[in-house]
């Protein structure tokens, strides 16, 4: 027992093996990643990974499309070899040093290395003249990130310590910029590659010591001890958040609109962290002094201008919601990478206030290119006049004009829609704020604290990616009648959900709003 600390902290493993000597802890690539965000995180992956939050498939997009980018990075190496990593470490460390020995072998997938207690798997190594290798890092963003160079800077690490004669280091990553012109992606437009060989020399004694913090942290008792901070969301939010940043009380000043990282840590030196404790002359702009009111008092406030702001509504209101995809590499001509795919949109027709609303819908059904009948359709539906109720106009008006781009023939209907666009959410932001809003303006904070009988809570599909998510699903090859029928429900409510939830706010609103002076 480790004096001091109960004995579930009894973990021979991390010290010693089955014959008393002392044995080190291996590092894999993204555990060191991780322990380089935080060395408490790196802690807890390897020794407490039980305290993770319950994911919610949020990370499932990334994960799928990082995958798919990296299968499309191999067609610039054809000829390559991938190393079977489900034999086991060791088993693969020994494949792959047997493809590195064969001259005939041009490019290597998933080497496996290991070296002083650190396990690399690299993406593609390129095999170049006189016995020398390229390290090739594919990454699915469509620009280099800071903490990309920490990524390769340990496999470079790994791979020069391994006998290989490592002549350069890349990152091919995704080009924005590129177009589909046809049915088939070119992998050599569509990436961008970027020789960052200088850049990761200049960070391996950096490194040397970051690896060394790793080690003494792992083979410590307990978790270190570390404050948390902008870390624990930066490059990526951390598993274990939650375990670490207990729950804030409704009145934590984290609550107010938009409050400025330095702002924050002003009140924090002052020991203020409720918004009764904020100073009357403590500069806060506009909606954080008015969220601050509502904070203190309990109290929403509605603006005496807001029953103005419906005063140019013209009936019938059309309320419209899309649901989209973004993929990374794009499905059908004329797409970039990262394009908003449209696959679905809801529509409530209200002819006259107080009328009940009609409701009609579209969701693509199949694979196949969803463009054409999504336009098409979505214009039958709306009226030729009258407001189309929008919450965030930015979103659907954007989506609009990308499918003109896409579909010339419908670019005077899609202007027409979109000058009948009425947007609901800067309605919300300059005149009303609820204490429930918690600091966030979105719908879905929004919904629950003014109309309280309508919630996302238990729907299958209750945000925007799950729908995504859904979708694709769907819409898969291996996906059986009974599960498409059940993601086409689930789909089909969120989305009617959405466009009933405009309906009920605006309602909620007018009724709500004060009496003009």
């Amino acid at each position: 027992m480790i004096p001091g600390y109960p004995d579930r902290y009894r973990r021979p493993s991390r010290t010693e093996c089955s014959v008393g000597k002392p044995r080190r802890m291996k590092i894999s690539k993204s555990k060191f990643v991780a322990g380089v965000q935080c060395l408490k995180r790196l802690y807890l992956q390897v020794h407490e990974p039980e305290l993770t939050e319950q994911s919610d498939g949020a990370d499932e997009t990334p994960f799928e499309q990082g995958h798919e980018v990296g299968l499309l990075a191999r067609e610039l190496f054809p000829g390559g070899i991938e190393v079977d990593s489900s034999v086991g470490l060791s088993q693969a460390i020994r494949a792959t040093k047997e493809l590195v020995a064969n001259p005939e072998v041009p490019a290597i997938f998933e080497g496996a290395f290991e070296s002083h207690d650190v396990i690399v798997k690299t993406d593609i190594l390129q095999r170049r003249k006189d016995n020398l290798w390229r390290l090739v890092e594919v990454k699915s963003t469509a620009d280099l990130k800071e903490h990309h160079l920490e990524d390769v800077a340990i496999q470079s690490y790994v791979l020069s310590h391994s006998a290989l004669n490592l002549a350069s280091v890349w990152l091919a990553h995704v080009n924005r910029a590129y177009v589909l012109t046809g049915t088939t992606v070119d992998p050599r437009q569509f990436f961008l590659l970027r020789n960052l060989t200088r850049r990761v020399q200049n960070l391996q004694p950096a490194l040397t010591f970051q690896l060394r913090s790793q080690f003494r942290v792992l083979a410590m008792p307990t978790a270190p001890d570390l404050p948390t901070g902008p870390h624990c969301t930066n490059p990526v939010t951390c598993e274990f958040f939650d375990h670490c940043n207990h729950p804030k009380s409704d009145d934590h000043i984290g609550f107010l609109p938009r409050l400025h990282a330095s702002a924050a840590e002003q009140l924090e030196e002052m020991g203020v962290e409720s918004v009764h404790d904020i100073p009357a002359d403590f500069e806060l702009s506009e909606i954080q002094r008015r969220a601050c009111d509502t904070m203190q008092t309990g109290q929403p406030w509605f603006s005496t201008d807001l029953k103005g702001e419906f005063e140019s509504l013209k009936y019938p209101l059309c309320f419209m919601d899309f649901e989209t995809i973004n993929p990374a590499i794009p499905r059908f001509p004329g797409m970039h990478p990262y394009d908003h795919l449209p696959f679905q949109w809801s529509v409530h027709l209200q002819a006259q206030p107080g009328v009940a609303p009609e409701h009609f819908e579209f969701l693509a059904m199949d694979g196949g290119d969803p463009r054409l009948a999504f336009i098409s359709s979505l214009c039958e539906a709306l009226n030729e006049h009258g407001n189309i109720v929008v919450y965030n106009e930015q979103f659907e008006s954007q989506r609009l004009w990308e499918l003109a781009g896409w579909l010339p023939e419908y670019t005077q209907r899609i202007r027409d829609i979109q000058c009948r666009l009425w947007d609901l959410l800067p309605v919300v932001r300059k005149h009303v704020y609820h204490p429930a809003f918690g600091g966030s303006f979105s719908l879905k904070a929004v919904l629950p604290a003014l109309v309280p009988e309508m919630t996302y809570e238990g729907m299958e599909v209750p945000n925007g990616q799950a729908a995504g998510l859904a979708w694709q699903a769907m819409i898969a090859e291996n996906s059986s009648a009974a599960e498409r029928q059940a993601k086409r429900k689930a789909l089909l409510d969120y989305c009617e959900q959405d466009t009933l939830a405009m309906v009920r706010l605006l309602e909620a609103l007018q009724n709500a709003a004060p009496p003009k002076p």
